[in-house]
């Protein structure tokens, strides 16, 4: 009864939030136990009072700043300055600016968004096809979830009881063979241009080389604070969140792009923004605890534990899993439901490194964003690159099989995830 509501409901198009919360009550009318309604708020209550969590407005209001005050274009003309006389420039260009955006922003959606605008319409100016661009762009998103800070690293290891740290660590090198591999894609692509390679044909202006560097090296202080700050053991992940918002609004105001007027307006989309994220995580708690009621992860883990003894035959049934999942609820959500079922018997029967367990998760899941029917990726970057879903469809595959390919990588090569720890 609680599949097929969960099912129904999530097809008229309720919000995955609403979906969890409505799926609850239906198990509890089901089953006659309304006296599971007297500990919802508690449970609910308890998902949230965690500390490591308040991470996570603090890293949205960073990206906020970071959009209003310009910096995100200016690391886009830097990653132009630099990559300008290369073949199939722009691509490169959006690649690059996608990688320096993900060490600062932890927000795949968001991040597809600010680039779709920026890249689509000046990539088309330099002779690719629109739907190319708006698949590079939407794939190149998929960098800031894995590149630290990481919003759902930040919950795999609230849920997980690991460290967020160590989680940043873990998703570098992953993230940097993703980058090393849609770059040999776009060389092997080699899209038609309209115009030479090395012209000044770019609808982005090109900035002094020595201009656009001195302003991404004060802005990529701002990663490396990060990253720097959690290796040492300076600060944690929540604290690293709150000095790099203190220089996101310094440089900020040294630009003087950010006007006294539009502060009400950043808080007001970071609130939004952090009151979706904190319901969500309460309503997958609360789905969670109803199958953990029904007795859903004991059944799961009999059924894999009946499959195979070898840990990487598990991590791969897990990946398969994780797939299917992820192309209909929302990764988050995925995550904090599914995370408490799989990681005991990861760690406890197979011997898997949480990390590494963490990693694959993380990606896997975030793929979602790519993959219908749910796709919030992939519908953002249709919408405002203006392209066809289908055309959309079509070019984006091959970056899902160079993910799949470095999701495999981690599976089959843990170093990857525990070199830099």
């Amino acid at each position: 009864m609680t599949s097929i509501a969960f099912i129904i409901l999530l097809a008229i198009g309720l919000p995955i939030g609403f979906v969890l919360i409505g799926s609850t009550f239906v198990f509890m009318f089901a089953e006659g136990n309304w006296r599971l309604l007297n500990s919802l708020p508690q449970v609910m209550f308890s998902s949230l009072e965690i500390f490591d969590l308040l991470a996570i407005p603090l890293f949205i209001l960073l990206g906020e700043i970071l959009n209003a005050g310009g910096l995100t274009r200016r690391l886009i003309s830097a990653a132009q300055s630099w990559l300008s006389r290369l073949p199939n420039a722009l691509a490169y260009v959006c690649l690059t600016a996608n990688l320096m955006l993900a060490s600062i922003m932890g927000s795949a959606t968001a991040q597809i968004a600010v680039m779709s605008r920026v890249m689509v319409p000046s990539m088309e100016a330099d002779g690719y096809s629109r739907s190319f661009s708006a698949a590079l762009t939407a794939s190149a998103g998929l960098l800031g979830p894995v590149i630290p800070p990481s919003m759902i690293f930040i919950i795999y290891g609230v849920v997980a009881q690991v460290s967020i740290a160590r989680m940043f660590l873990g998703g570098i090198l992953p993230g940097l063979l993703l980058f090393v591999l849609i770059c040999a894609w776009i060389a092997y692509r080699s899209p038609q241009r309209a115009k030479a390679a090395g012209e000044a044909v770019s609808a982005l202006a090109r900035p002094s080389r020595l201009a656009a560097t001195r302003d991404a090296l004060a802005i990529l202080t701002i990663p490396a604070v990060i990253v720097g700050g959690i290796a040492w053991g300076i600060f944690t992940p929540t604290e690293s969140a709150a000095v790099a918002i203190g220089i996101a609004i310094i440089i900020s105001l040294c630009y003087r792009e950010i006007k006294l007027a539009e502060v009400p307006k950043i808080l007001s989309r970071c609130a939004n923004n952090t009151a979706l994220v904190l319901f969500l995580i309460a309503a997958a708690k609360v789905f969670g605890w109803v199958l953990t009621f029904n007795m859903v992860p004991q059944n799961i883990a009999r059924l894999i534990q009946g499959m195979t003894t070898d840990p990487t035959i598990f991590m791969l049934l897990v990946f398969v899993l994780l797939i299917l999942v992820g192309a209909l609820l929302d990764g988050i959500a995925a995550l904090i439901i599914l995370v408490p079922i799989l990681l005991p018997i990861a760690v406890g029967t197979y011997g898997v490194d949480p990390i590494q367990f963490g990693i694959v998760a993380s990606i896997t899941l975030t793929l979602g964003l790519l993959t219908p029917p749910v796709g919030a990726g992939l519908y953002v970057a249709a919408a405002v690159g203006n392209v066809k879903l289908g055309e959309l469809i079509r070019e984006i595959v091959p970056f899902i099989v160079l993910t799949m390919i470095v999701i495999l990588a981690v599976i089959f090569v843990p170093w990857l995830t525990t070199a830099l720890r």
